[in-house]
């Protein structure tokens, strides 16, 4: 990444202010300001997120947002009710609190001297989330959004459920808010009221993986949120942004298809990153590219972005499996809208271990196959969305394998590239009331290494809608279409394809109650794919490298350390994936402030006995500055029966050595066709 140091506009910060709401309470801000704004007032660009201003995203937004005020534009980065210095507390995602306390702060922003009137939202996750959700409000100030990894549908596409499916990432994710929601405003800041606001927010903010658990299919706290419920409330043009390794991307093919506003999606091989620090890379000037759509939006300028390809995407080169990549080979292809005329699906037929293509013929023996999953297949699946803290992407496939149904193709004859959502159409019995398949595509080299491409994951319970599930007749045949998460990918010629399926896929997802056997019927079972032709306009995308403002200076005293590691104790068969993510100790010399993030995770099962499954994750933050030290510690154990889902969680907080706040949660949670 090119650092810049000269920009058209010398910048101003504004550290901290506050934006007053209706109530009372407030949200804090950092500003950054074309220096002339005060007398030529600009358009404003929001980003609306909890991960505290102050500290933990310091250095990432000193990257964009003075580069994009360099450019004459006004951006707030603005804390959520209840985090950094913000007032009050935080006790969910997206509920209306949230998203009406975003439409306040874009009116305020508008009503400023500094601003002109017109306001954007940028953001990534959780500020991908919400840009579309205050969009959906319309408010009359608000003229475009750029949405980073972020979902329509926050029960489809989100790190709570796949498919129906319970996803791991829902503990990992409630752990990070747990966390999150334990950390105090800065004193330097908020003064002497930082000690009740800490402990008003350690008191009241609660166990969020209790109410995601409460909800295992889709009712109407997940529409709350979802603008897949209304598409058409989004009346402001939407940049759409995502990655190959991220776990959002289905839903910019969605948005494309239904939203009724001018947009545009951009997807990259990239992990939950902004492009212009986008892991694996190859990174782009996407700093550049967001100021072609502001400029565009807010400016009224002819940048050429709306002359683009509606799509722009990378279409990844076959690689050697890996669970990390430094940079994914490829090429940026464009569709000019979605669903695209240029991409066609293909049906392949299943023979008993095959994928027929061409002419071979159908195997005559017996067409009936049956697959049950050791709890083994899952350990090296990596991550449900990969935040690009490696290890995290999926290891050779052959491990899998073992314990799963495998039907392949014969070496290519030709290259093959598809672009969308792969599929398998099958026909099975269950031998259980409660079952799950997990689908996965590879791409198998000459060498016979097993590369994952795109997988699906599908609750057999919910055939007849997320919103309505039923439990299985073990022994009916039934058949089922599990869709595979989109991507763009290249199979060079000599090369097999792969469809694996197996029973479960822990520790992604969280098996079923008890093992299942399925009996899988490939005379009637097929894999399709959406095959796209090269075009010659492909030829004339491309990207201005990265760029971005000069980073706000840090200091490492302890650097940052990340690992997945697999325990086998062959003696009591117990398996245990262990994923470590400390942040290490940062001081930032700027605010005379050290601080330090730490999560551990553990996913534990012994033998084949699905009611030994355990997951456990434990965090640790600190803050100090002098005399000022603050450090939380949390814990939570998730373990499950036939019946019920049970949590452990516990909250510990400590002002220097003096332990200051202690809580505990004990929960039994009915498991419902999960």
């Amino acid at each position: 990444m090119q650092y810049v140091s000269t920009l058209p506009h010398r910048v101003t910060t504004i550290e901290h202010t506050e934006i007053p709401l209706p109530d009372g309470g407030w949200l804090a801000a950092r500003i950054w300001l074309p220096e002339d704004a005060m007398t030529s007032p600009v358009p404003a660009i929001m980003e609306y997120i909890p991960y505290r201003k102050r500290d933990k995203t310091r250095f990432r937004d000193s990257l964009m947002h003075p580069y994009l005020a360099g450019h004459g534009y006004a951006c707030v980065r603005v804390d959520l009710r209840g985090s950094g210095e913000s007032s009050g507390i935080m006790t969910d995602q997206y509920r209306e609190q949230e998203l009406s306390d975003g439409v306040e702060a874009i009116r305020w922003i508008a009503r400023q001297r500094w601003c002109n009137g017109s306001v954007g939202m940028q953001g990534i996750s959780w500020g991908g989330f919400n840009a579309l959700q205050v969009a959906a409000r319309a408010p009359k100030e608000l003229k475009a959004i750029v949405s980073c990894c972020s979902t329509d549908d926050l029960y489809k596409d989100n790190m709570h459920y796949m498919g129906g499916c319970l996803l791991t990432d829902n503990l990992s994710e409630a752990t990070t808010m747990f966390s999150i929601n334990t950390c105090p405003p800065d004193p330097q800041l908020v003064g002497e009221k930082w000690r009740s606001m800490w402990l008003e927010r350690l008191r009241e903010s609660g166990l969020w993986l209790d109410i995601w658990l409460r909800h295992q299919y889709r009712d109407g706290y997940w529409e709350h949120g979802s603008v897949s419920e209304q598409y058409d409330a989004i009346r402001c043009p939407a940049m759409l942004v995502g990655g190959w390794a991220d776990g959002y991307t289905n839903a910019i093919f969605r948005l494309l298809q239904h939203l009724q506003v001018p947009r545009l999606a951009l997807i990259g091989p990239w992990g939950h990153k902004y492009p212009h620090q986008g892991v694996p890379g190859p990174a782009i000037g996407f700093l550049q590219e967001s100021l072609r759509w502001w400029d565009h939006w807010l400016k009224d300028r002819d940048t050429g972005i709306m002359s683009e390809p509606m799509l722009r995407a990378w279409m990844q080169d076959s690689v050697p499996p890996t669970t990390y990549y430094h940079e994914r080979p490829g090429r940026w292809v464009g569709e000019d809208c979605w669903p695209s005329d240029n991409v066609v699906e293909r049906v392949y037929e299943l023979s008993p271990y095959r994928i027929l293509f061409g002419n071979e013929p159908p195997c005559v023996m017996e067409n009936v196959l049956n697959v049950q999953s050791p709890l083994s297949v899952g350990l090296f699946a990596g991550k449900w969305c990969s935040y690009t803290a490696a290890p995290d992407l999926p290891h050779d496939q052959r491990q899998e394998d073992g314990g799963a149904l495998v039907f392949q193709s014969a070496p290519l004859d030709d290259d093959l590239e598809i672009l969308g959502s792969p599929r398998l159409e099958v026909e099975l019995t269950a031998n259980r009331p409660i079952a799950m398949i997990a689908v996965r595509l590879s791409d198998v080299g000459t060498d016979g290494a097993a590369t994952r491409v795109t997988y699906g994951l599908f609750n057999l319970t919910h055939r007849h809608g997320h919103d309505k599930p039923e439990e299985l007749v073990p022994g009916r045949k039934y058949r089922f279409n599990v869709d595979m998460n989109y991507v763009a990918q290249a199979f060079p010629r000599g090369h097999r394809l792969r469809i694996s399926i197996s029973t479960s896929y822990w520790a992604l997802a969280w098996p079923p109650p008890r093992p299942v056997k399925l009996e899988i019927y490939c005379d009637t079972s097929n894999l399709v794919l959406p095959l796209r032709r090269a075009r010659p306009e492909d030829h004339d995308i491309h990207f201005a490298p990265a760029e971005a403002a000069e980073p706000s200076k840090q200091e490492y005293i302890k650097p940052p350390h990340n690992n997945w590691l697999v325990h086998q104790d062959l003696a009591e068969d117990i398996s245990t994936l262990e994923v470590i993510k400390d942040d290490g100790l940062v001081r930032i010399d700027e605010i005379d402030l050290e601080f330090a993030s730490r999560t551990w995770n553990w996913y534990t099962f012994q033998e084949n006995d699905f009611s030994s499954l355990k997951a456990e994750t434990r965090t640790e933050r600190t803050f100090a500055r002098g005399d000022w030290k603050v450090r939380t510690t949390t814990r939570t154990v998730l373990t499950a029966d036939p019946d019920n889902f049970y949590i452990h969680a516990e909250l510990d907080a400590w002002e220097g050595e003096y332990r200051v706040y202690t809580q505990l949660w004990e929960r039994t949670i009915p498991r419902q066709h999960l």
